[in-house]
């Protein structure tokens, strides 16, 4: 993208393309061309630990899958000589005259997701990166352990290539520093990356490996991220609280590390390989093009969004996610994606559809009646199933199978150009049912249907061997038996498939209203974007006003007031003539299916059946109420959220609090509640400096466990220290003790470093009370949706369905998935609108085929089939017997299971499919 010019509505967006010297409608991605180019350059998609040649594909699942030409190191385009690729290629696809091109789009609006980069670690001079072989980045480190990196995920160290022993994680390397490279921020995903690459290096080690961890806090604050590093400690991972000072090369290429512990001890240890867990940062070209199109950038180069929109540019109708935005992980870009385009289409909605152009999909050939005819193909998924299953093995053992027509191995069967390849196959063979052994079908079952589909088969004419998830990956050390399994495995499948037959979907019609459950920030959001893009909403509030928990919270971590925000949202929402505000009610019952629920609402004029063709759950979460620390014993003991509503109400005036004290941790990562409220370190930071604010003389300390100001929340808390707030480490088996002297508050903390207790008194003390759910399993149960251990509800997958339930048609926001921060709650909402959009914008949809059916010559009538469903699919007709709704049905076989008349079966995984893949085993 060279330009935009215009205005929101009407852009012009100037797109250059480069040349890629290469004709990707003829090229066939058959490698022909590489074995005989000279050049040998090092593979920036490797990070540089290999090299490839001057003509590549850039990795194995590139979608194209084709080739294209390097100019910068083509002996023909710099020189003029060569020209083998041009010679070798028999399609004819090297074109050496290929020249850029620019073009006009006109388009309503633009979003803008330029990610970032990776910061360059050789400005860390005592780190010697450029210097010593075996100091990697992470992200060199993702290419060591991956599949189709360069030493296929064997765990070796670059200099010599054998297994390390050893291997040590430096955090904050380009993070949280403002003397080597002027990034003050936190980059946010490093100490995750760190713990997930010290895991899974362990689960590649053939030597138990020692793996440490040198960090300042560890920032584990996402869903599960606690859970995650407190396995990682008892999987023997080790932690150790220290910045590095220097790192020598020693003989053998290994690598000495000096450090200092927190009691200021000097220390030396020896590793085989040291890993820098560098951070993020905005590429130079994205600096340069924000400037080019007037989108307003932060002190640190990422462009200025604000808490209240947080995917908006300054520009209006230019929008930004992911990454240029802050430093995020994949959940939340993903996210921000969604919620991107949902804030893009808002002033579109009126154009929906009106360029869209609809896929073609061939007529599915009949082949009932005829003998199977099966097709194979084993997957090696780079080395995740080759380098345990003998995948060769496999598919010459498939091929003496019955019915088995045709098999193939692929290094990766999910590849575009495999996809292709595999439709080509199955129109030239004429297959009728196909197999594919390679992972889960969970994420890839709906990507092959699509490829039989293409190829004109019915998509449930297919099944998959899972040779992965349930072989190659729990049987690594076993890689014989794991051929064996792999074999049982495929036999089954072929048994079951030869079965099948055609199913057809059933086709609903959707009702283009919408349902928001909760009235605080995010529910009041979700409803005034679905009615800026044309919906009937109504939004359901148990409280007799909107705001919920944001009705007491003082300002952002930005600095922006919430209560004249709060109002003026509000105030939209009951002017919208498109939504309805149910205040003072609660759900009391809920029927139908996506598309088309019923649901019962009470409230004060008694009840009302509100029918919608999809529901937002937004019920936000709730603030734990302490038993400790005197809380509820002393007034001047108060909560988060306390000391925010009596600073706005006057009950707290700032100015005459001498001494405060802020507990960081109260009632979170706890073995009840096993995570990090995210928000508690930002909003104590955001009070003391208040405090600081209004009475410089304040005493302020903050007692915490971890400093979890992630991003650039980074500066509040480098500005609190700035300003002479005090901060201490307690550690969780010595935590700190409230006590009342005579009319003071006496705070008793454990100072780490200098190995004695340190006595504060206090006129204030704030505790960081944990968020809560409310654990709502009434309302789950209604819509059947799940929710974990913890009461947050459960998202169908946490990086690319991070707002959608598993259940059709119902979505989430805000504090019922998780704590998070006003504007990431704002930009759940927008993401989980874009989402319900899918559904509601359709006039109708069609239904999983693999449902139940009841024969109900067998059925009796007793009803354990509609007692045990899950869904309330399975209902009693005129004559007692069973009858399935197949809008409700989600083909989880519980009534198959459980019914003794063998009445029930199911379409897709008949008793008959079922016993034959047993039968098969055995």
């Amino acid at each position: 993208m060279a330009d935009i010019t215009g205005e929101e509505g009407d852009f012009t967006v100037k797109v250059v393309t480069h040349p890629r010297y290469v004709d990707t409608s003829k090229c066939i991605a058959c490698g022909a061309c590489t074995p005989k180019c000279p050049a040998k350059v090092s593979n920036d998609y490797n990070e540089g630990l290999d090299k490839r040649k001057a003509i590549y594909v850039r990795y194995a699942q590139a979608v194209p899958l084709k080739y294209g030409i390097d100019p910068a190191k083509c002996i023909k385009l710099t020189k003029g000589k060569c020209g083998n690729c041009e010679k070798q290629c028999p399609t004819g696809a090297i074109n050496y005259e290929d020249k850029e091109t620019t073009r006009d789009v006109q388009v309503g609006s633009v979003i803008i997701s330029a990610g970032f980069k990776p910061f360059d670690p050789s400005a860390y001079v005592q780190y010697s990166y450029s210097k010593y072989k075996n100091v990697v980045t992470a992200l060199e480190m993702e290419r060591i352990l991956a599949a189709s990196g360069p030493w296929m995920g064997h765990l070796v160290r670059p200099s010599d290539e054998k297994e390390p022993k050893k291997i040590a994680w430096l955090q904050c390397v380009g993070s949280r520093d403002v003397n080597t490279c002027d990034h003050p921020y936190c980059s946010s995903v490093c100490c995750m990356y760190a713990i997930k690459e010290a895991v899974i290096a362990k689960e590649h080690s053939h030597s138990g490996l020692d793996a440490a961890i040198f960090f300042m806090d560890m920032r584990t604050f996402g869903k599960d991220f606690e859970k995650y590093y407190e396995n990682a400690k008892r999987s023997g991972v080790r932690f150790i609280r220290s910045r590095i000072h220097t790192i020598t090369e020693q003989a053998d290429k290994s690598l000495m590390i000096e450090y200092a512990t927190e009691d200021g001890q000097a220390k030396t240890e020896v590793f085989d390989m040291v890993v820098l867990s560098h951070g993020l940062e905005v590429a130079k070209t994205s600096v340069e093009l924000a400037s080019k199109l007037g989108i307003e950038l932060k002190s640190t180069q990422f462009v200025k969004t604000t808490s209240f929109a947080p995917v908006a540019s300054n520009r209006p109708g230019v929008y930004v996610c992911g990454a240029l935005a802050g430093p995020k992980d994949i959940p939340l870009s993903v996210v921000e994606a969604s919620a991107a385009a949902c804030a893009a289409a808002g002033k579109l909605s009126a154009a929906r559809g009106t360029l869209a152009q609809t896929k073609e999909v061939p007529q599915a050939v009949d082949v009932r009646g005829e003998v199977p005819k099966v097709g194979v193909f084993v997957c090696s998924c780079g080395i995740n199933i080759a380098s345990v299953v003998d995948v060769k093995a496999v598919a010459e053992y498939a091929k003496t199978l019955p019915f088995v027509e045709f098999v193939e191995n692929n290094l990766f069967s999910c590849s575009q150009d495999t996809q292709d390849k595999m439709a080509q196959t199955i129109k030239e063979k004429g297959l009728n049912r196909v197999v594919v052994a390679a992972c889960t079908p969970r994420t890839h079952e709906p990507l092959f249907q699509e490829t039989l589909q293409a190829a004109g088969l019915n998509k449930y004419l297919f099944d998959m061997a899972n040779i992965r998830n349930q072989d190659s990956w729990v049987h690594s050390a076993e890689p014989e038996k794991a051929t064996e399994k792999a074999k049982d495995l495929v036999r089954m499948a072929v048994a079951k498939v030869a079965l099948l037959q055609p199913l057809n979907e059933v086709k609903l019609s959707v009702n283009p209203a919408a349902m928001v459950i909760g009235g605080g920030v995010a529910g009041m959001n979700a409803a005034l974007e679905l009615a800026g893009q044309g919906f009937t909403t109504h939004l359901v509030e148990r409280d007799a006003q909107l705001g919920g928990n944001a009705r007491l919270l003082r300002i952002t971590a930005q600095g922006e007031e919430v209560q004249p925000y709060l109002d003026g949202l509000a105030k939209q929402v009951m002017d919208n003539p498109l939504i309805t505000a149910h205040l003072a009610s609660n759900i009391k019952n809920v029927e139908g299916f996506v598309g088309n629920f019923k649901t019962t609402l009470a409230g004060p004029a008694g009840e009302t059946v509100v029918e919608h063709g999809g529901a937002i759950i937004a019920i936000g979460g709730q603030e734990y109420q302490p038993t400790e620390y005197l809380y509820g014993q002393d007034p001047r003991v108060m909560t988060h959220l306390q000391i925010d509503a009596a600073m706005m109400n006057g009950e707290l005036d700032a100015k005459k609090v001498n001494s405060a004290v802020f507990i960081q941790c109260v009632g979170s990562r706890e073995p009840e509640r096993p995570y990090c409220s995210k928000v508690c370190c930002t909003h104590s930071v955001e009070s003391a400096l208040h405090l600081k604010e209004h009475n410089p003389d304040c005493q302020v300390v903050i007692i915490y466990r971890d400093m979890r100001t992630f991003a650039e929340r980074e500066l509040l808390y480098k500005e609190a220290r700035a300003k002479g707030v005090l901060f201490v480490r307690y550690d969780v088996n010595q935590k700190p003790v409230v006590k009342k002297d005579g009319g003071k508050l006496m705070v008793t903390v454990r100072d780490h470093i200098l190995g004695r207790d340190l006595l504060i008194e206090a006129d204030l003390v704030g505790l960081a009370s944990a968020i809560v759910s409310h654990k709502n399993t009434e309302l789950a149960q209604m819509f059947k949706v799940p929710i974990d251990e913890d009461g947050w509800f459960l998202e169908a997958h946490q990086k690319l369905r991070p707002v959608d339930f598993a259940t059709d048609g119902v979505f989430m926001a805000g504090l019922a998935h998780y704590p998070k921060p006003l504007e990431e709650a704002v930009a759940q909402a927008q993401a989980a609108v874009s989402r319900a959009v899918t559904v509601l914008s359709s006039a109708e949809m069609s239904l999983s085929g693999t449902v139940a059916f009841i024969d109900q010559r067998k059925c009796v009538g007793c009803g354990v089939c509609w007692t045990v469903c899950p869904y309330q699919a399975i209902t009693q007709d005129d004559k007692g017997l069973a009858v399935v709704n197949e809008a409700l049905c989600k083909g989880c076989g519980t009534c198959v299971a459980s019914c003794r008349s063998g009445a029930p079966n199911l379409r897709g995984f008949t008793t008959q499919d079922v016993m034959a893949q047993i039968e098969a085993m055995l």
